[in-house]
């Protein structure tokens, strides 16, 4: 991969000025179902036709997800507040939290010191984007890994996924072989309401990988 390629990678999809312009208040922490999730970048490695950011939306349950400028380990503390309140963190937000990865695992290691019980929603690229495998690292501090798989084969994954790194389905089901023997709890996610998507196909890979399987609907996200 070129230095150039890279970079576009880390600056995240080429996304107009006006659909990045800051909300009023940035949110980078919200509740959901007894949960807080954790906003920390827009950037993704993927440019999924479904994601509502390419349509301009940045709403998930109420809560405006655009950022104008991706918080420090600090701001990201602060807007947990308390850890143990929630039954879940989640790293997720519209972006891919991977891709802040030193930030992302400074703040699991300071909220698994109270306690907390951590997940990361992941497309599954991070060794892909990264060069080697990162999944020791997640030991001892992620309790759950959520990968959206979304489809059940390279055909369609590349035509509903698009991702921006070569040979991305493969890594990504290495990805899941890798990080289930570093984490207690994998699971990977396909999109019911998708064209061609079989979402029996899509249990039975989870089934192989020995992982749980859940559904998520199109256009429904939190």
């Amino acid at each position: 991969m070129s230095k150039d390629t890279y970079s576009d990678l880390r600056r995240g999809p080429s996304v107009g000025e006006s659909d990045l312009a800051p909300p009023p208040k940035e949110i980078i922490a919200y509740e959901l179902h007894g949960n807080c999730y954790l906003n920390l970048t827009w950037r993704c490695t993927l440019r999924c036709s479904f994601c509502p950011k390419f349509k301009n939306i940045w709403t998930v349950q109420g809560y405006d997800l655009r950022l104008h400028h991706e918080p420090e380990p600090e701001d990201i503390l602060d807007a947990v507040g308390d850890p143990p309140r929630y039954r879940e963190i989640v790293f997720c937000g519209l972006g891919e939290p991977t891709m802040r990865l030193g930030v992302l695992m400074e703040v699991a290691g300071t909220l698994k010191r109270q306690n907390a019980n951590i997940r990361i929603n992941t497309d599954g690229l991070a060794n892909l984007l990264y060069g080697k495998d990162i999944t020791p690292r997640f030991k001892g501090l992620i309790d759950t890994v959520s990968i959206s798989m979304n489809v059940q084969n390279r055909k369609l994954y590349e035509q509903y996924c698009r991702p921006g790194l070569p040979d991305a389905w493969p890594a990504m089901l290495d990805f899941i072989n890798k990080v289930k023997t570093q984490v207690p709890h994998v699971i990977i996610t396909a999109i019911e309401g998708l064209p061609d998507v079989d979402i029996q196909e899509c249990r039975d890979i989870a089934s192989k990988l020995g992982v749980e399987f859940r559904i998520r609907h199109l256009d429904v996200v939190g």
